[in-house]
């Protein structure tokens, strides 16, 4: 346990007055002082260590700390802190063919981070196909810069609206509230069938590429049906669309393999990855095309580039953090743990009145919370909140566990090297926030 930080709140309050704080009304923030982390735990100011539910951003994979990558990282500083993204580095070879090698695709274009991968994803795909229209879930996110926000459905696009031209969103294989009125077992997949009608009303010679998130992350993590992505990767093939895989949340072992997509079988035709790339050790996307489109630009230009562009400290933690995964055998270790956490999960859901439905692949999982089991209906609206899911989200942080919660949405997404006595450890503070809810709501938890 670290010693508390005699300046901490001093720290805070010059974090709040001099820096803004994203996503948020300032007036409102009240930000942890982070002083440090080991594995599944961070530090803070006061000196309390925080069981890290959330990876932070879902991103932390590796865990805090992990000293293969920060041996890299501190090994390429000493040797080279920078190259522009015209020279050829030995890491940048050695990343490119690494991606190369765990996606089946073919060359790699990096950027900084997520919402700049998916930007370029973009712009590769109307060049290659020499069409303007991208078709995107509504149920999205793909990032906050201008175009990956105006892709996604996510309502933070709301405020930047109209964005850029030529996006056009269907909706999404999200089972428990199906747009269609199905279930799972009796649908015909419409959430695919009915994205072909908007390809033929849209005209199928103007769509470059449907952009999907392999898993859908911050939304609510939508698990599809096991034959979506091959319903939905012949229909980019009849059309000569191009699929695009957003693999930035779901992707790079978090559900305990390198893509959430090949877990169905198929191959996209452009990936785009951060977050686990690195596990968030140094700021790092890639957009990974095929071999088809890699040659195409063999000949034709490259519209778009960045400064960072290939940043080798970069690119050096990307390549330790991979090794990591398949020294460490934490691929193995998440399915193995994630079967676990479904079962536990499972259990809360028949347990709790306020449990609606879970959703889990490896270690990337969610809660779907209710008032009512019946009626569906949601504990918190639409993009707001309610003093139920205030009163859970405090619960946690009283018991140092730190989750991630959004409308009414609790995700359970620890770092791949979490044991599974730290996983029972943060299980039962949310048992404890979840009883607590159950008698806001007038259902006392059921008998054991």
């Amino acid at each position: 346990m670290p010693d508390p930080h005699p300046d901490t709140h001093d720290i805070i309050q010059a974090n709040r007055d001099h820096t803004l704080f994203s996503w948020s009304v300032q007036t409102q923030t009240n930000p942890i002082h982070m002083t440090g982390g080991k594995g599944s735990h961070f530090f803070d100011g006061d000196g309390n260590a925080w069981l890290d539910f959330s990876s932070q951003l879902i991103n932390i994979n590796v865990g805090h700390q992990h000293p293969a990558v920060l041996e890299a990282i501190k090994a390429q500083v000493d040797t080279m802190c920078f190259a522009g993204p015209s020279f050829a580095t030995d890491v940048r070879a050695q990343l490119g063919q690494k991606l190369r090698e765990v996606t089946g695709l073919g060359k790699s274009f990096f950027t900084l981070g997520g919402s700049e991968a998916n930007e370029n994803a973009m712009k590769i795909a109307r060049l290659y196909t020499g069409r303007d229209k991208i078709i995107t879930r509504y149920r999205s996110y793909h990032g906050a810069t201008m175009g990956s926000m105006t892709a996604s459905g996510d309502p933070r696009r709301w405020p930047v609206e109209p964005g850029v031209p030529g996006i056009v969103r269907a909706f999404d294989p999200y089972c428990y509230r199906c747009p269609f009125g199905k279930t799972p077992d009796s649908c015909g997949r419409e959430c695919v069938s009915h994205i072909e009608e908007i390809i033929q009303m849209e005209g199928p010679h103007t769509i470059a590429a449907i952009m999907v998130e392999g898993i859908t992350g911050s939304n609510g993590l939508l698990v599809p049906p096991d034959d979506y992505y091959p319903k939905l990767r012949a229909l980019c093939d009849r059309y000569g669309i191009l699929l695009i895989d957003d693999e930035v949340m779901s992707g790079f072992g978090r559900t305990g393999t390198w893509l959430a997509t090949q877990h169905y079988g198929i191959k996209p035709d452009i990936v785009t990855c951060a977050k686990g790339l690195t596990s968030g050790y140094m700021p790092l996307g890639a957009v990974v095309v095929s071999d088809a489109i890699a040659e195409y630009f063999e000949t034709h230009f490259l519209a778009g580039g960045l400064t960072y562009s290939g940043h080798p400290v970069s690119l050096a933690a990307a390549v330790a953090n991979l090794k990591v995964y398949e020294d460490e055998g934490l691929f193995e270790h998440t399915r193995d743990l994630g079967a676990y956490l479904g079962q536990r999960l499972e259990a809360m859901k028949a347990r709790y009145a306020c449990v609606g439905d879970v959703r889990y692949k490896g270690l990337f999982s969610v809660l779907e919370l209710v008032r009512d089991k019946a009626t569906k209906e949601p504990l918190a609206p639409f993009n707001g909140t309610s003093p139920e899911m205030g009163r859970l989200a405090a619960h946690l942080k009283s018991r140092h566990v730190y989750a991630y919660s959004r409308f009414n949405f609790l995700w359970v997404c620890p770092p791949l090297v979490v044991t599974r006595e730290e996983l029972d450890a943060g299980l039962a503070a949310y048992e404890e926030a979840l009883a607590l809810v159950d008698q806001m709501i007038g259902s006392p938890v059921a008998a054991d």
